[in-house]
């Protein structure tokens, strides 16, 4: 039997050519809502839906689905009951190490971009305000000599953290936050000695730029609250290019209208695409729609890998990257 694919929004190439080499592939025109989806992926005209994040398929869906596998375009899986899906025998794909650079990158503008005040002042010029060089006019913050401080260590947080020993950073790191864990010299490889790890409450009180790169889960949901906002210095610029609800947002636009923290450079929000009251009116920060694997090569290999992971699902093969071995072929 010819596989059959639902692909919820159309993917740059190669991924669909590779679906349609394999199978019948269905794009939807325009992004379905849970019951549109709900309903195609009970209805057994499909092996795979090739989803996106703001795909949300929970245990409710995946107790109807007539499915072999779920691919996500995307590393992370959050919009995803794993255990679920476990449970029904369904296959769930990912597209991990291809997006670390890109994503690196994004972290690091948002960084520099909040600290020096950049989209303020290209607005600033734009608007005609623009009358010469003054001494005081949009005064920043340096990189040089600051504290960068890592919640989270892994290909990610390197990444920043290669980029920031180039800028003279002081590097701090918490690998595993709310929790603890040592990290042996031996672990730290080419990072030995250049950086220092601290728990997550020295962290937060050390840095002046706060960087998140953790995974979204039960345990890091409001990593960042209203107490932990406190604990930051006033001068301190909070990035985050990891998951939304990492951050209450609600509490972080009251941070930053009452000066509680300096700024803040956001990839993700907690309700994407929607933004907590008042977010988008604060100069202090620079807001991005998350873009942090929006190169051209990373999203057409992000393509690719989902596409090899949907393939080999419809064909009854474990595929490249799998999240839930525990159902296999």
């Amino acid at each position: 039997m010819t596989p059959r694919f639902l692909v919820t929004t159309p993917i740059p190439g190669p991924g669909l050519a590779l679906l349609e080499e394999a199978g019948t592939v269905t794009v939807l025109p325009a992004p379905p809502s849970y019951a549109q989806l709900r309903e195609l992926t009970a209805s057994g005209d499909f092996e795979v839906v090739l989803t996106q994040l703001r795909d949300q398929i929970d245990a409710d869906l995946l107790a109807a689905a007539q499915l072999k596998g779920v691919s996500n375009y995307a590393v992370g899986y959050n919009n995803i009951d794993v255990a679920a899906a476990t449970a029904q025998g369904i296959q769930v794909g990912n597209t991990p190490g291809v997006l670390t650079d890109a994503t690196a990158d994004i972290a690091f503008a948002l960084l520099l971009g909040t600290a020096r005040r950049v989209v303020e002042a290209d607005q600033f010029v734009r608007d005609g305000s623009f009358h010469g060089w003054e001494p005081e006019m949009l005064l920043g913050k340096d990189l040089s000599g600051a504290t960068l401080g890592l919640a989270g260590f892994g290909r990610i947080a390197r990444a920043v953290a290669k980029r920031a020993l180039g800028f003279g950073m002081e590097i701090i790191f918490a690998p595993r936050p709310p929790a603890h864990r040592e990290v042996s010299q031996a672990e730290l490889g080419e990072f030995a000695g250049k950086v220092v790890q601290v728990k997550w409450e020295e962290l937060v009180e050390r840095s002046d730029y706060l960087s998140l790169h953790v995974p979204l889960t039960e345990q890091t949901t409001h990593l960042v609250d209203a107490p932990v906002l406190a604990k930051m210095k006033s001068s301190a610029i909070l990035i985050n290019t990891a998951r939304g609800p990492v951050v209450d947002e609600a509490a972080l636009v009251a941070a930053l209208k009452s000066g509680e923290i300096a700024g803040a450079g956001l990839d993700v929000f907690e309700h994407e695409p929607a933004l907590a009251t008042g977010l988008a009116e604060l100069k202090n920060t620079v807001l991005l729609p998350h873009i942090g694997s929006a190169t051209v090569p990373v999203r057409a290999e992000m393509s690719r890998l989902s596409a090899l992971n949907a393939i080999a699902m419809a064909q009854g093969e474990v595929p490249p990257h799998l999240v839930n071995p525990e159902v296999g072929s």
